[in-house]
């Protein structure tokens, strides 16, 4: 059989290389690698890059939509609940909200957009295995709502900091019990802006 290989970094086209590199540099916590004036190379752990950045001198500046084809998204998993709210916070603090987070049920994930209008995933595992999250993709749950419900970060970070227990705030229950919050797919096909 042949070796399993394994996802080594991204590589984003964009004409707003300053402003792109500033963003993935501060919700990724990430450094410079190397840059010249159309290439950026960063990292945030021991790779060498994770993400590049592209924006080649002569190439025209076309706005992309959420419906347009190519890469939905891109994600960055954290090791547990407390983690993910305590970047959602500090980016909160800098004034970088998610668009939509939501409860899939297999994940907790918080969804943001940047300046290109590309989408990025800051999620956590729901289950210790991935054995245990397939047995949830193939439950009724996630059957009648593969998406899930969208939630209110807000809420759970304080309801963290209460001593909620984190498996109960890992839930669809815990989220549909909130407030009624858009529908997490139309926030995510909304035009950049809206």
């Amino acid at each position: 059989m042949a070796a399993t290989p394994k996802l080594v970094h991204l590589v984003l086209m964009t004409r707003r290389l300053a402003e792109m590199r500033a963003w993935y540099c501060t919700i990724l916590g990430a450094h410079i690698v190397y840059e010249n004036p159309s290439l950026s190379f960063l990292t945030f752990d021991e790779e060498h890059h994770r993400l590049a950045l592209v924006s080649p001198p002569d190439a025209p500046l076309i706005e992309r939509t959420p419906l347009t084809t190519g890469m939905h998204h891109s994600a960055y998993s954290f090791n547990a609940l407390p983690e993910l709210m305590e970047k959602y916070t500090a980016l909160k603090a800098l004034g970088i909200e998610p668009l939509t987070p939501i409860q899939h049920g297999v994940t907790t994930s918080l969804y943001y957009r940047d300046p290109d209008g590309n989408l990025v995933e800051f999620q956590i595992d729901n289950f210790k295995t991935p054995a245990e999250a397939t047995a949830y993709m193939h439950g009724p749950e996630f059957a009648q709502d593969p998406i899930g419900p969208a939630f209110d970060p807000q809420r759970m970070a304080e309801a963290l900091r209460e001593g909620i227990p984190i498996a109960e705030l890992t839930t669809r229950a815990w989220a549909l019990a909130g407030p009624k919050l858009p529908d997490p797919m139309a926030r995510m096909m909304s035009p950049p802006g809206t």
